[in-house]
């Protein structure tokens, strides 16, 4: 399930403004390939039957569930990158939260495009999985936290269907350690493109502005730099704002 996009229409004169909705949290992973001349990064197409963005091309993701507050992980997410996950962080701000941010990206991943990224354990030290893990662990593994890194956020503004505080991954592609059959069906014609190839694409206006983020953050500095700045995306007081989120924050 993916999520988030930027643009917001007024409501119409006379009209009452629908009841606002508050964001849900939400995790987008964007897979890179960098194996070849240049970056390649997978997407695929939203069915057209959908409500929330139909036949738009997304990267894998969708909404925190439960069960990724609880699954047990191969490894944690770097120090700098829980830090900035922290960062303006709605609601009460905890770790456990930041996590299940990361988690849910590599669930959905393997529900939509049946990538596992994790590490294999034995059948008999397998944790029992949580409640929508089961699937993701039978092929041997659990989910693995270190080779992503937090790359942009956006919140979906007021009056759409439905809304999401949406934390958007990178992962190496060399960070995927099986492949299977599995597709929830949320995503078809799955490809493998180049920046210029998916910004040919029908794509939400979120997705558009966070691939340039991603071109920028390849070609300025290391995708996993501790101190790369993150962009949030948000609407205040009816207007669209870029913030960055900068992590150490310096002291007054």
């Amino acid at each position: 399930m993916s999520t988030g996009d930027v643009g917001a229409p007024a409501p119409e004169p006379g009209k009452i403004a629908p009841k606002r909705q508050r964001p849900r949290d939400a995790a987008t992973l964007i897979i890179i390939d960098r194996s070849g001349p240049e970056p390649r990064v997978l997407m695929g197409k939203r069915r057209m039957e959908q409500v929330f963005m139909p036949g738009k091309y997304v990267f894998p993701g969708g909404r925190v569930d439960k069960g990724d507050r609880h699954v047990a992980s191969a490894d944690e997410l770097s120090e700098a990158d829980t830090a900035k996950l922290l960062l303006e962080m709605k609601g009460t701000a905890t770790v456990g939260r930041a996590r299940a941010l990361a988690l849910a990206a590599i669930r959905e991943t393997y529900e939509e495009a049946g990538l596992v990224v994790g590490s294999a354990v034995p059948a008999q030290s397998a944790p029992k999985p949580p409640l929508g893990w089961a699937a993701f662990h039978a092929h041997g593994f659990v989910p693995r936290l270190s080779p992503l890194t937090f790359l942009a956020r956006a919140i979906t503004p007021p009056g759409r269907p439905r809304r999401y505080d949406t934390r958007f991954f990178c992962v190496d592609a060399a960070a995927i350690v099986h492949r299977t059959e599995t597709n929830d069906g949320e995503l078809s014609s799955l490809h493998w493109l180049t920046m210029a190839a998916a910004r040919d694409l029908d794509l939400p206006a979120i997705t558009r502005v966070v691939l340039e983020d991603l071109t920028d953050r390849l070609r300025t500095t290391d995708l996993y730099s501790a101190v790369a700045t993150i962009p949030f995306y948000h609407h205040r007081s009816g207007s669209f704002r870029r913030d960055m989120l900068t992590w150490p924050q310096s002291k007054p």
